[in-house]
């Protein structure tokens, strides 16, 4: 006999067990209470709903003598989970119909159509009618019943069904032996007990889900292929076309920053990750929330007219691409790092980072370099480890450990004699740390200021398009946000980042690993410039915007109505609880 499980463990198996016993009951009572519908939605007569409701007990006979003697002598919580992942494959199997059919109709031989007249195709009793004229060829007829898609589709739920008992065969002898077998003396009835009362609540929601879904049409979320044309109208919207485009370059810069601040800040100004995030907490977030509610109420204070929440939108955008050429003042130069930015000797600067052969003073070491162990010499160069600084001793295991005797510091000619190096780089200069504080002022700020004029997307995107499609248009809106800003950019800004990378790690299996330092300067250049690459046409996009909304709406009230203050308002409340991206969004009343 296998060892007996640990109490902590017994308790996961009857916690699993008791939810696989919930869903067994309602998977059951929903067949069981289904069989009605069953029948009218495929068209087939009681007998076959019968028998495509007693297939769950032919899939269990399948195997039930199997999973009774061969189950003890298995693993039995493993063959309880094979049967649980059958039996709600067989349940998605169930469920397929419902997506392949198309719109029922209670009667077939009277097929109205919703968008004319209801009694227009209603038979009549009219007099001399020539009923040979209109009838439809019976091969005709019988070769479209042949053809009709929904005619099998039964066979995917008697399928299903027969999964599902295949499944659910191995939950009740295998997991009341598992516990007789492993339970604490006189605690299996109490178990037991437990499970079994577990799968009593899984009857009840069943029923009373049942009830609820009796109430519902069958066709609940069909996909008319006119929420298409829609679609198309909203497309075919020049304003809701540029609105969409200069979003999302105005987004894509704010997911960057999101994204990768702290590995900015980290390798430009030797920041923590701890720091960052607790100064980003405290300063940029509130900032961000403040700004968007100052943006409601200036909305609401001055009654904007189209026009004028894309003037907000524009100052906004100008602002954040004033920042991003702002931060172009502010980045730090390269740390002096031998091997990467300078020879190993201290002496001179390299061209490139790649392959920079050995010095003089570290040729002998025998280094591995690829090893990162970075310490940070009195001469305040950074070297990649204590061998190629070309150390000879340490200090032990005191902390913080000391090297001595590096010759490679000592060529470099500093007048100490102290030739010594500390374990980690060397820390910025305090005209890098400056630059610091003056950037972090700047993020407060441009996040604040920015903020304000992104309340107007939120009501511009509700504005521009046929009040019936506002819904689709907000939706539309936000998945291109998400597929084509945050899902992308991420990846092309990472990509960017990768390029100015001058030390990679390596696994144990040779392969490059992650970016142990970078470039600071050509990161800073690189990652600024793009920003700047998107924020720039978002300006020309807005001023386009700005002259097609004058020209389309010239003598027209385009002012945010009374009555829309309470979308504005839930807009922002939504635009801070999913601020993962800073994307703004609103949700129809």
């Amino acid at each position: 006999m296998p060892a007996s499980p640990s109490p902590s463990t017994m308790i996961i198996f009857l916690t699993l067990l008791s939810f696989s016993y919930v869903a067994k009951a309602l998977a059951g009572i929903f067949m069981k209470i289904s069989s009605t519908q069953i029948e009218r939605r495929f068209e087939i007569s009681s007998s076959l709903a019968g028998l495509i409701d007693g297939s769950f007990e032919i899939g269990n006979l399948f195997v039930i003598v199997f999973v009774s003697y061969f189950g003890s002598k298995l693993h039995r919580p493993k063959l309880i989970g094979i049967g649980c992942l059958l039996m709600g494959t067989g349940s998605i199997l169930m469920a397929l119909p419902h997506f392949f059919m198309g719109y029922y109709r209670y009667s077939k031989e009277i097929n109205i159509d919703p968008s004319e007249n209801s009694t227009s195709n209603l038979p009549n009793c009219l007099i001399n009618q020539m009923l040979s004229l209109n009838r439809t060829p019976p091969e005709i007829i019988e070769r479209g019943c042949v053809k009709k898609s929904g005619s099998h589709m039964w066979i995917y739920v008697f399928m299903g069904n027969m999964l599902r008992g295949i499944g659910e065969t191995p939950i009740v002898p295998l997991g009341i032996s598992y516990i007789d077998d492993f339970a604490k003396e006189g605690h299996s009835s109490l178990y037991l007990g437990t499970v079994n009362a577990m799968g009593m609540t899984g009857l009840v929601f069943a029923f009373m889900l049942g009830s609820l879904f009796a109430k519902m049409y069958v066709d609940i979320g069909y996909v008319d292929l006119s929420f298409f044309q829609s679609l198309k109208s909203i497309l075919t919207n020049p304003l809701y076309v540029i609105f969409v485009i200069f979003t999302l370059l105005h987004m894509s810069s704010y997911i960057a920053s999101i994204t990768y601040i702290i590995k900015m800040v980290e390798q430009q100004y030797g920041w923590s990750a701890s720091k960052t995030n607790f100064l980003l907490g405290i300063l940029a977030l509130p900032a961000v929330a403040i700004g968007m509610f100052s943006g409601g109420y200036i909305i609401k204070k001055f009654k904007l007219s189209l026009v004028g929440l894309a003037k907000l939108a524009f100052c906004s955008a100008t602002v954040h691409l004033l920042s991003q050429v702002l931060h172009f003042f502010l980045i730090c130069e390269s740390k002096s790092v031998a091997g990467l930015t300078l020879t190993y000797d201290g002496n001179s600067p390299v061209r490139s980072h790649v392959d920079v052969p050995l010095s003089y003073c570290n040729s002998e070491c025998n280094c591995d370099e690829s090893q990162w162990e970075p310490v940070c010499g009195n001469n305040g160069i950074t070297y990649l480890s204590p061998c190629l600084a070309g150390c000879k001793s340490s200090s032990g295991n005191k902390e913080p450990i000391v090297f001595y005797n590096c010759s490679c510091v000592e060529v470099t000619g500093i007048q100490n004699k102290n030739y010594s190096a500390h374990l980690g780089e060397c820390p910025r200069d305090d005209a890098c740390t400056r630059k610091s504080y003056v950037y972090f002022v700047i993020q407060v700020l441009d996040a604040f200021l920015c903020a304000i004029g992104l309340t107007s997307y939120s009501v511009l995107v509700i504005r521009i398009v046929q009040p019936e499609l506002k819904a689709l248009a907000i939706g539309f809106h936000s998945m291109i946000m998400r597929s084509l800003g945050g899902i992308l950019v991420p990846i092309y800004f990472g990509a960017l980042i990768d390029t100015t990378c001058m030390k990679w790690s390596t696994n144990s299996c040779g392969a490059r690993g992650a970016c142990r330092i970078y470039n600071s300067t050509y990161l800073g250049r690189a990652f600024f410039g793009l920003k700047v690459a998107l924020l720039f046409p978002v300006l020309v996009l807005l001023i386009v915007f700005i002259f097609v909304v004058k020209k389309k709406f010239h003598g027209k009230d385009t002012k945010v109505s009374e009555n829309e203050r309470q979308v504005m308002d839930e807009a922002n409340l939504e635009f801070l609880y999913d601020s993962e991206h800073f994307v703004p969004s609103a949700e129809e009343q």
